[in-house]
C-alpha cells in the first residue's frame, strides 16, 4: 500500500537578516506515515515542526531532498495535491470583518463549491464543530477557542484526504482542548482522513496518535509506535506490588512482559511492556502462590519518559 506521505532527505534554512549566515531548520528529513493514521511529530518550539509541515502541505520549498504526499509530489504536482488536502494551523487567521458563515463560504468557493452543495456543506461544518449559534459573529468577535473551531471547520470544507494539523489545541482552555481532542479522533475514525499532528504537548500526543517521530534541532532523532519505543528503550508500565509480609517467591523477570524488576522490603516494582494486558496473569501467578497482596499500584508509562530518554 502507499503511503499517504513519504519523505527523504528534507532539508530547509533560513537566512537571518539580509547578509546573515543561513540558519538550518531541517536536516535530512526521513518520514513515512501510513494511509488512515493519525501520525504526530513531537518537539519542543523552534525544533522545525511547522517548517516541516508548511513544506508537506506545499507551502514551503525544500531545499533539498524530496517529498510525496498521496502519491504527488509537493513541489511538481503541488497544485493537484492542494486540492486534496488541507491545514489548520496554530493562531487561526481569517478575515476580521467576515461572518463564521461567511468565511466558510468563502473557502469552500475557493474549492470549486457552489450552490446547494456549498450551502449544505457549511451547515454540516456549523453543527460539527458547533458553530451554529455563531455563524451572524464576525471574526474579530470570536473566542481564541472559537477561532480555533472555525479553523478546523474551514479546513474540512474540501473533504480532505489528508489533514495537517499544527499545534492543533494551542491557546485553548482544558475543557476546549479536550473538545477538540476528540473532534480529532472522531473525524479520523468515521472518516479515515489521515491526519499529520504537530505538538509539543507529549500528553496530547499520547491521547491522539498511532505513531509518533521526535524532532530535535532539525533532525528526526526517533519514530515508531509508543509501544515499540518503550521496548526499544526498556521503558513500561509500572506495577507495584506490595505484600502485606514477604514478597512471594517468584522469579518476576520470567513474568508476562516484564522487562526488569526491583525488590525491596515488601514491596516489587515491575516494569510492563503493556500493564492493562499483562496484569490479569501476573496477579494470577501471585496468588496461586498464597502470598497475600496488600496493595497493588498501576502507573502507566508516558511520553514524557520516552522524550527525555530519545533527546538526552
Amino acid at each position: 500500500m502507499q503511503p499517504a506521505i513519504f519523505a527523504q532527505g528534507i532539508g530547509k534554512g533560513f537566512r537571518t537578516g539580509l547578509w546573515g549566515p543561513v540558519k538550518q531548520v531541517l536536516r535530512q528529513v526521513d518520514l513515512t506515515v501510513a494511509p488512515g493514521a493519525i501520525f504526530g511529530v513531537l518537539g519542543p518550539n523552534g525544533a522545525g515542526k511547522t517548517t516541516l509541515i508548511s513544506i508537506l502541505a506545499t507551502l514551503l520549498l525544500p531545499d533539498t531532498g524530496r517529498a510525496e504526499v498521496l502519491g504527488l509530489d509537493v513541489v511538481r504536482q503541488a497544485a493537484r495535491l492542494k486540492a486534496r488536502i488541507n491545514l489548520a494551523a496554530s493562531g487561526a487567521h481569517f478575515l476580521w470583518c467576515m461572518t463564521v458563515t461567511d468565511s466558510l463560504r468563502f473557502y469552500g468557493r475557493l474549492y470549486g463549491l457552489g450552490g446547494r452543495a456549498l450551502t449544505d456543506k457549511v451547515e454540516k461544518l456549523l453543527d460539527l464543530f458547533g458553530l451554529a449559534e455563531h455563524r451572524t459573529v464576525t471574526f474579530e468577535r470570536l473566542s481564541t477557542g472559537l477561532k480555533q473551531r472555525l479553523a478546523l471547520a474551514k479546513a474540512l470544507i474540501n473533504d480532505p484526504e489528508l489533514l495537517f494539523l499544527d499545534e492543533p489545541t494551542s491557546g485553548l482552555d482544558q475543557e476546549m482542548a479536550h473538545h477538540i481532542r476528540q473532534e480529532i479522533v472522531r473525524l479520523n475514525r468515521e472518516t479515515g482522513v489521515t491526519m499529520l499532528l504537530t505538538t509539543h504537548n507529549l500528553r496530547e500526543a499520547e491521547m491522539l496518535c498511532t505513531e509518533v517521530a521526535f524532532l530535535k534541532g532539525g533532525q528526526l532523532i526517533s519514530e515508531g509506535r509508543i509501544p515499540d519505543l518503550q521496548r526499544r528503550l526498556g521503558l513500561g508500565d509500572h506495577l507495584g506490588l506490595i505484600f502485606q509480609d514477604s514478597p512471594a517467591p517468584l522469579d518476576y523477570d520470567r513474568l508476562p512482559g516484564v522487562l526488569h524488576h526491583t525488590v525491596q522490603d515488601s514491596r516489587v516494582d515491575l516494569v510492563l511492556d503493556r500493564v492493562d494486558e499483562r496484569l490479569p496473569a501476573i496477579l494470577e501467578v501471585v496468588y496461586a502462590t498464597g502470598t497475600k497482596l496488600a496493595k497493588v499500584v498501576v502507573k502507566p508509562v508516558d511520553l514524557e519518559e520516552i522524550y527525555h530518554e530519545i533527546t538526552h
